[in-house]
């Protein structure tokens, strides 16, 4: 049971970070921006305090 469980996180956390690296080679400054590439890292959709 553990190992199971212990799969499915790491299933998770991988399909995150290959998420993330996917993003970043298509050029996306702010991944899960909803302007996605367009966005240059200083847009008024809410994921920036800057």
């Amino acid at each position: 049971m553990d190992i199971v469980l212990i799969l499915i996180i790491a299933a998770i956390l991988g399909g995150a970070i290959w998420y993330l690296r996917r993003a970043k080679k298509q050029g996306q400054t702010c991944v899960g921006c909803p302007h996605g590439k367009q966005c240059q890292g200083h847009c008024d959709c809410g994921h920036h305090d800057h």
